[in-house]
């Protein structure tokens, strides 16, 4: 069978200051806001998306920012780490930046055998920048950190009480079981978009995790085109999961699923792309709405809290 999946899309958090969430990724970060629209099933809270310079999958990190949301709590049946690709020697670069900023547990270390940096988000998210050298993915350099400059996602490691079936699907969808340390399992797609690692830790005596703040909602898988999303819903379909229909997301179209792990997974298209209604010079200046929010936009400029 034909690899479909393509490492990983984007993945969605929740925070709980709009603001707050557009500073630390642009201005502490480094990212290039590419989009700046709401949550299509709930239009009051905005969904905004960061990532290089174009907004390439593999590289997009977006937010649902809830005013006020409660804190969430870590535990089993989420994704507990994201991590980052930077380029060899910048850690110590990143370190003195997060620091400075006001993160919090900021601190080096090694994960399988590769230097990275740990750090937490204001809400909490957990996250690594690892070193990866020959990252060929563009970085935004429009923020002035320069060669340091964040490539995209690495991978990402979920937390599970127990991870056969989570395995299971990882290897449906063409990851292959690489490496173990300690308690967690390295799965590493062969041909990937640059964000090809899936880490998976069993920790059976840790309490479930409660959503909220700093809390992973969902991540996305991504596939070419609609047809290689239509054969991951049937293969998906016929290992029995309760797979959604399709829905249109206006930059991407996307199929979810909750894993008996507890994680949910999406599997997003790369067409149309975050271009489809903006130019990739301007991307993420303006307020865009799917056509079904259009008549909201006055109330929603009134509502919405600015950002910059």
């Amino acid at each position: 069978m034909t690899q479909l999946i393509k490492g990983l899309h984007h993945v969605t958090s929740k925070s709980s200051d709009p603001r707050g969430t557009d500073r630390f990724w642009r201005s502490v970060l480094g990212l290039r806001r590419i989009k700046q629209t709401v949550n299509f099933d709930n239009p009051k809270v905005y969904h905004l998306y960061y990532g290089n310079e174009a907004g390439e999958p593999g590289t997009v990190m977006t937010y649902f920012p809830f005013p006020g949301l409660a804190r969430g709590t870590h535990g089993t049946g989420e994704v507990r780490y994201c991590a980052l690709s930077v380029p060899p020697g910048s850690l110590d670069f990143w370190e003195a930046r997060l620091v400075a900023s006001g993160a919090h547990e900021v601190f080096q270390d090694t994960w399988f055998d590769t230097p990275c940096l740990n750090f937490e988000a204001p809400d909490g998210d957990q996250f690594r920048l690892v070193e990866q050298a020959n990252d060929p993915r563009r970085a935004y350099l429009g923020s002035g950190v320069g060669d340091a400059a964040i490539r995209g996602f690495e991978g990402v490691t979920l937390t599970l009480s127990d991870i056969g079936s989570t395995a299971e699907i990882l290897e449906a969808f063409g990851y292959q079981q690489v490496a173990t340390e300690r308690n967690v399992t390295r799965y590493h797609l062969p041909h990937n978009n640059g964000a090809g690692v899936v880490d998976l830790e069993t920790a059976p005596d840790l309490p479930k995790s409660i959503e909220g703040a700093g809390s992973v909602h969902h991540i996305a898988f991504a596939v070419q085109d609609r047809a290689a999303q239509a054969e991951i819903r049937d293969l998906m379909l016929a290992a029995g999961q309760r797979v959604t229909h399709v829905y249109d997301r206006n930059y991407f179209y996307a199929i979810y699923f909750r894993t008996e792990g507890g994680v949910l997974f999406e599997v997003a298209t790369y067409e149309p792309g975050f271009d489809a209604d903006e130019d990739i010079a301007t991307l993420g200046e303006a307020l865009m709405l799917p056509e079904q929010h259009e008549h909201l936009r006055e109330e929603l400029n009134d509502g919405l809290m600015p950002l910059d």
